[in-house]
């Protein structure tokens, strides 16, 4: 994939070996969208950096996702700092489509990852962070998003056995299907699953509260889509129904045959049970529950009570030198979207500037 921005990079360092501990100006904790926004920023101001992420190539945290998945936002939101998305503004983006970007992206800017490297624990001994990788670092960027653990109920066990059980995270076509299928949450991920499994002669059932619909593409107009994005519009559109759907249309799920049905409330004689007292004789169940942040890798108090990160616009309050990147509503509706981690990336990356040594910036 070709993408617009400066000329390509010797350094890109791909996967290389980690030989002892090496010691960095700033670790960037994922390789995904917002770890490469933050990873150009730093690399604009010369820092002695690194990308680690698990994963064997840059975007496969968008390519392990269900095979039909399409980004909801529109190809010229889907840019990062530098490289604009190389298609029509308008089109829609498909999740390889997205993956083989941001594999580019890094390789056109010659940014810093090293694959295959998953920190697994970050402490802290004096003024450096420290992590079970071999690396220490004065900084730290946790670009890992908010998709950490993926929920499940606990009644999920309950269940018959021979029910085919998986969460949305593990979905990737039809071929998993096993009779009826009951789709558990009504966000944009059940909706665009339920359509999937419809779409392939499924009985399908959508269970969840109605999310509501942001009007797409209306909300991306430029002028609508910057007053609706703003830090004093947080949580305008999530509010205590859940994420509204945006791609998908309420018609569009009735048109495809799919029966709206209630929220799960347990199991009973090891089927699932709907809050209107029905028992499904679902053969598949699809858990768009969403997920957990999980942050007990980071042994240091950085959550309240509830697990959630205690931070200023993705700052720290607690620990000096460790920020976020890509959390929901860190600065505005879009620090989530691939179209927000760059305005995101590049105030934190300011943040730390301030203390890096003194060195020649690089031009990406």
């Amino acid at each position: 994939m070709s993408i617009s921005g400066a000329a390509p990079s010797p350094a890109f360092g791909g996967d290389f070996p980690i030989n002892g501990e090496e010691h960095f100006d700033v670790l960037v904790v994922g390789g995904g969208q917002a770890g490469l926004a933050a990873g150009y920023h730093l690399s604009q101001r010369g820092a002695n950096y690194v990308i680690v992420d698990a994963y064997a190539r840059v975007g496969d945290a968008w390519r392990t996702r269900w095979d039909s998945l399409r980004l909801f936002t529109p190809a010229r939101l889907n840019g990062l700092p530098g490289a604009r998305y190389p298609a029509a503004a308008g089109a829609t983006v498909t999740k390889d489509q997205m993956a083989d970007f941001l594999e580019a992206y890094a390789k056109r800017f010659g940014l810093r990852v090293r694959l295959g490297v998953r920190v697994q624990s970050l402490g802290r001994e004096g003024d450096r962070f420290v992590t079970n990788a071999g690396i220490t670092a004065d900084h730290v960027i946790v670009a890992t998003s908010s998709h950490g653990t993926p929920y499940v109920p606990s009644f999920a066990s309950e269940l018959d056995p021979t029910i085919t059980q998986f969460h949305s995270s593990q979905y990737r076509n039809p071929s998993q299907l096993r009779g009826d299928v009951l789709v558990v949450g009504a966000g944009n991920s059940g909706a665009e699953i339920a359509l999937d499994a419809a779409g392939a002669r499924n009985r399908t059932w959508l269970s969840g509260r109605a999310t509501g619909k942001v009007p797409y593409p209306t909300i991306y107009w430029p002028p609508l889509w910057w007053i609706f994005t703003r830090p004093a519009f947080r949580g305008i559109a999530v509010g205590e129904r859940g994420q509204p759907l945006v791609r998908v249309r309420p018609q569009d799920i009735a048109a495809a045959g799919i029966e709206r049905v209630p929220r799960v409330a347990g199991a009973e004689d090891g089927k699932p049970r709907l809050e209107d007292g029905r028992v499904l004789d679902a053969g598949t169940i699809i858990w768009c529950t969403g997920f957990r942040e999980s942050y007990a890798w980071i042994k240091l108090p950085i959550t309240d009570e509830a697990g959630r990160v205690l931070h200023q616009q993705g700052v720290v309050t607690s620990q000096a030198g460790l920020y976020f990147i890509g959390l929901r509503g860190q600065r505005s509706l879009r620090s989530s979207l691939v179209d927000g981690v760059g305005d995101d990336a590049k105030y934190v990356v300011e943040k730390i500037s301030t203390a890096l040594p003194a060195r020649r910036a690089t031009s990406p």
